[in-house]
């Protein structure tokens, strides 16, 4: 089961997705995609490390700025092992998706062929959701409901991360988007086209 908790910045989306993680499974690997590009940032994932081994939960830290679906396919070899041994599988979660994304965009922002690379790197990854055997969280973030980014990388990140959102949705089981703190349901509220009108 796949599930996406989206929302803005400070939004609680990150908070709330631990704690559903706490609910849904007895352990968790939590997979961090922010790279320290600087000393607040070297903070900030510090902090959280600590806010995660303080929980009572037992986290596991996986460290992976750019191959997710890599680390998704060997996750999920490793589950259904488990499985066959009757070990009880721990609830992933990706913190996060749209960091993902800014990773690869700046890795190939100086590539003629950055396009088709993201492409792939992309479907790589929703490829490895798709068929990943456990429970899977994953945030992302909310970033078209703001101005348009004054430069064209900017431009490009807005909309590949809101490409990149929908077809994470389209294919997880539950969609939450947190605002102030508060979850709520996307996919059980969203508009049904064989509805009548």
């Amino acid at each position: 089961m796949a599930i996406l908790v989206t929302g803005g910045a400070r939004s609680g989306k990150s908070a709330f997705a631990e704690q559903y993680a706490m609910r849904a499974g007895t352990r968790g690997i939590y997979v961090a995609t922010c790279q320290p590009y600087d000393e607040e940032m070297i903070d900030r994932i510090g902090k959280h490390r600590l806010d995660r081994d303080g929980s009572g939960f037992p986290w596991v830290t996986a460290e992976e700025p750019y191959d997710a679906a890599g680390l998704l396919h060997r996750l999920g070899e490793q589950a259904a092992q488990d499985a066959k041994d009757g070990i009880d599988l721990p609830v992933v979660l990706i913190d996060c998706l749209t960091l993902w994304l800014t990773n690869w965009l700046l890795r190939i922002e100086q590539d003629p062929l950055g396009h088709d690379r993201l492409a792939e790197e992309t479907t790589k990854l929703l490829d490895a959701v798709t068929h990943f055997p456990g429970k899977l969280i994953i945030v992302t973030n909310e970033v078209g409901d703001g101005i348009v980014p004054a430069y064209p990388l900017g431009r490009r990140f807005r909309d590949e991360a809101g490409r990149l959102n929908q077809r994470a949705a389209a294919i997880c089981d539950r969609v939450f988007l947190v605002t102030a703190g508060i979850p709520v349901e996307l996919k059980a509220l969203a508009y049904r086209w064989d509805e009548p009108s």
